[in-house]
């Protein structure tokens, strides 16, 4: 009795492990785009300063396109400190957030997506 149990259980998990399969691949993660992720953070972080309609006198960062052409530049000075010369955003003592940063960051990375 105890042998056919102990023969039944594994031929029970030989059939379950057949059926496993190690080749599932996980689904990739969204990649960002400017009109869903970014799009509001520059509009809240950036502002009054880049952008026009709210009485910005820097260069403009109001579009997709003037974002996308300086990324790197953007990403660079809102990773200084606040004492440090060219830290964005100009106004404000604190830094923007870590999650904030790696929203950029990870924009850039994703391949620059509009939408």
């Amino acid at each position: 009795m105890k042998k056919l149990f102990i023969l039944t259980s594994l031929a029970g998990l030989a059939l379950v492990l057949a059926n496993c399969s190690g080749s599932r691949k996980l689904a990739a993660a969204p990649k960002l785009n400017y009109e869903t992720s970014l799009k509001a953070v520059v509009a809240t972080e950036c502002a009054p300063c880049h952008i026009p309609e709210k009485g910005g006198k820097k260069k403009p960062y109001d579009s997709y396109a003037s974002i996308k052409t300086d990324i790197d530049e953007i990403i660079r000075r809102i990773e200084l400190n606040p004492n440090d010369r060219g830290f964005m955003p100009f106004r404000k003592t604190a830094k923007l957030s870590d999650s904030t940063i790696a929203l950029f960051k990870q924009w850039r990375a994703d391949g620059l997506l509009e939408k």
